[in-house]
């Protein structure tokens, strides 16, 4: 729908289909009241065609600001159509009626905040797991669909008759992740939320860390930090550690569960459907816990004082609804406390409630909590019901209603104050993180500069060290294949003198074979020569036989001599490759040895570069951590100063707040009681004169005098003296 649209057009079909036509005022009656806030109030009701109870929640879009609450109505009602969960408040309808509009929704017994109000303590803490589990199941099915809350707290879980957890007040929810508007209630608010620049977002484990908060709510009765105004709480949760329980009472499941929630870094918190897998919320516990808890809420409420028990009454208003008899006895309790009992019912949480806000393109709040001081407003909602009367004892008193215009400029007043303290807030956050962004890019380029420059150093040194190993490597690779050439040559020469002498042996040896072939030959032809009765073919046969046997043992000596030879040739040639080897190994030790201690030398001179630079990166760790350590406290200390200031401003406009409302309240009395107030100030015989002649009855002038006394702050006994001097009957029973 465009933003230019009237608020209430119904032009626009898409914007019709989400109104009924019918007139409220005839669907539904019987509505009382159950609570209210900035936007409007929300009302016990009865159907009158089912006869069903119901819950509404007026919403008035006209006066200022009146197009952004016609799109948050719109909003809500697209949001509460989209949504359909058994842990979820169910949507029955919206109607419009006198530029108000009527969002109807099942009615629930009341909120966990209630419950804390009635018992004046804290849950137990399987009451807080049932509670708990069922915000978890209604948020898992929230964020699974891509929706986040953003405004969950006890004030917001409501409980219906049969035990069920439901989560209401979808006013700040975001139909879109991720997002990132500045939205919620502030004690509330996970430090992503208020942190959210432009360009910042979030996504549905905010409701995570405001469940977290919710859970020591409800263990506490208080949330963290609620001592301290809403400014101050922002500052303390962007800045401070996470909370914790404080009491030691409670479980180990049960701390870990809100410790888990309360992850300050966002990837650090669980989603919600991983924490319905924790411990604490699937541990046995019995079924009827809730409904036990609302039986006792329901009995605790009826020994309520009057004005506790006007507060909390509707607790009761569906049993009420039920059967006659508790509306009977509601109705003989208020005729026996009077007048006392014709004020609204306050609120649908605590007193100590305050509501949610959002600075986004739609800055309308839309929380079902009272304002920060709930007691303090009681006489200003009562004349905003309607006319009003005082008794006295013979004279009524009527009040005026209070203008509706007025008192809605006051809000958007209010309003816009507290938009322009947290756009300030953002502002100078953004301006803040700005400046610490840019130091620490400044500090972050000078670090990697002075690592990029000592990386150079090591990087040339090393460089350095490698060429001088890779010379000497060189070196010495050179030296061994030298040396190997020499041994080469030793050994070539070493076998070629051996192999010399060994030829030379050997023919010596033939020749002397040679020698002693020719003289054997000789001797066996004398043998030969003396036996001349051999005959000669015989001799022939025996000679060669002889030479046969001569050659071949020639050749056996001569075999034996070339094997004893090469064997020797072999054992000498092994013994010089072993002298060579040994001086080779030697020489090889010696530059192993060599390049082992160049090595080591390297070696501790990098590792003393190393150290130097790790001192210099460690100094100037150091410096750079200084820096952005005073630049820190300088901007803490400017955000106190800033806290201050806030603080001193929302005394004077909490001031400005109750001095507005004793003006309209002032301005709501009779004129005769102006008058009295006026003249009783400057003297108090001018005033009781006044009566005289305002009242010819003494009876008249008493019952008058009573309301004259209560504005002027007369003394009674200083009335009854003056009443003595101008003999008027008045005695003390008139006064009291």
């Amino acid at each position: 729908m465009p933003s230019t649209s009237r608020a209430g057009s119904l032009k626009d079909p898409e914007i019709a289909e989400l109104f009924f036509k019918e007139d409220p005022e005839k669907l539904f009656t019987d509505l009382r009241e159950i609570g209210h806030g900035s936007f409007g109030a929300v009302y016990f009701a009865r159907d009158v065609r089912t006869n069903e109870v119901v819950a509404i929640k007026k919403m008035s879009y006209s006066g200022k600001q009146s197009n952004e609450k016609w799109q948050d109505i719109i909003k809500e009602v697209k949001f509460l159509q989209r949504i359909k969960h058994p842990n979820s408040i169910e949507y029955k309808g919206c109607y419009l009626r006198e530029h108000t509009a009527w969002l109807v929704m099942e009615y629930c017994l009341g909120s966990a905040s209630d419950l804390l109000e009635v018992h004046k303590k804290p849950l137990q803490e399987v009451e807080i797991a049932a509670i708990t589990h069922g915000a978890l199941q209604g948020l898992a099915y929230l964020h699974s669909h891509n929706m986040i809350h953003r405004d969950i707290k006890a004030g917001n879980i409501l409980l219906t008759e049969p035990g069920q957890v439901k989560l209401a007040d979808f006013g700040s929810a975001s139909i879109a992740s991720p997002a990132n508007s500045f939205v919620g209630t502030p004690y509330w608010m996970a430090p992503e939320v208020i942190l959210a620049m432009d360009e910042g977002q979030y996504d549905g484990k905010v409701d995570v860390w405001s469940l977290g908060i919710t859970c020591i709510e409800l263990a506490e009765r208080k949330p963290p930090l609620f001592n301290m105004n809403a400014m101050s709480a922002l500052y303390h949760i962007a800045q401070n550690e996470s909370p914790t329980l404080q009491s030691n009472e409670w479980s180990d499941y049960f701390r870990n569960f809100v410790d888990s929630c309360l992850q300050k870094i966002p990837q650090d918190r669980p989603t919600s459907e991983e924490l319905l897998k924790h411990m604490f919320v699937l541990r046995e516990r019995p079924e009827t816990v809730l409904i036990d808890l609302i039986q006792r809420t329901k009995d605790a409420v009826r020994e309520l004082d009057n004005l506790q028990y006007r507060k909390m009454k509707k607790l009761l208003f569906q049993e009420a609804h039920n059967g006659p008899a508790v509306e009977t006895q509601e109705e003989e309790e208020e005729q026996d406390h009077g007048v006392g009992r014709t004020g609204t019912v306050n609120s649908v949480g605590s007193n100590q409630s305050i509501p949610s806000m959002s600075i986004s393109a739609s800055s309308q709040s839309s929380s079902v909590n009272s304002l920060p001081d709930a007691s303090d407003d009681k006489s200003e909602l009562d004349m905003m019901e309607g006319d009003h009367t005082v008794m006295s004892n013979s004279s009524v008193i009527h009040l005026k209603p209070v203008n509706e215009e007025a008192l809605s400029s006051f809000e958007h007043e209010q309003d816009s104050e507290l938009r322009e303290q947290m756009s300030g807030y953002k502002r100078m956050r953004r301006q803040h993180q700005k400046q610490l962004m840019a130091l620490e890019n400044k500090l972050k380029a000078e670090m990697d500069e002075h690592r990029l420059r000592l990386d150079k150093d090591l990087e040339t040194q090393r460089n350095n060290f490698a060429a001088e190993m890779e010379k000497l490597i060189k070196k010495h690779q050179a030296a061994m294949e030298k040396e190997a050439k020499v041994m080469a040559n030793e050994e070539k020469k070493f076998q070629q003198h051996i192999q010399a002498q060994q030829k030379k042996e050997l023919n010596s040896f033939l020749e002397s074979q040679k020698r002693e072939y020719k003289l054997r030959k000789e001797q066996l032809k004398e043998e030969l020569n003396e036996n001349q009765s051999t005959p000669k073919k015989e001799k022939q046969e025996w000679l060669s036989k002889q030479k046969e046997n001569i050659q071949h043992f020639q050749a056996e000596e001569e075999a034996n001599l070339l094997r004893r030879q090469r064997q020797y040739l072999e054992l000498e040639c092994r013994r010089f490759k072993r002298r060579m080897l040994l001086g080779r190994h030697n020489l090889e030790q010696d530059l192993v040895r060599e390049e082992l201690n160049k090595r080591q030398t390297q070696k501790d001179l990098e590792h003393a570069m190393l150290l130097r630079q790790h001192e210099s990166m460690q100094e100037l760790e150091f410096r750079h951590l200084s820096t952005i350590q005073k630049m820190r406290c300088e901007l803490i200390r400017l955000q106190h100063q800033t806290e201050l200031t806030n603080q001193l401003e929302y005394n004077k406009r909490r001031e400005r707040e109750l001095r507005r409302k004793h003006v309209m309240e002032v301005r709501q009395q009779p004129k005769s009681l102006k008058v009295l107030r006026g003249v009783g100030a400057s003297s108090t015989k001018g005033l009781l004169l006044l009566l005289l002649v305002a009242h010819r009855s003494s009876d008249r002038a008493a019952a008058f005098w009573q309301e004259a006394w209560k504005a002027c702050a007369v003394p009674c006994m200083a009335v009854l003296r003056l009443a003595e001097d101008f003999r008027l009957e008045l005695s003390i029973q008139h006064l009291v």
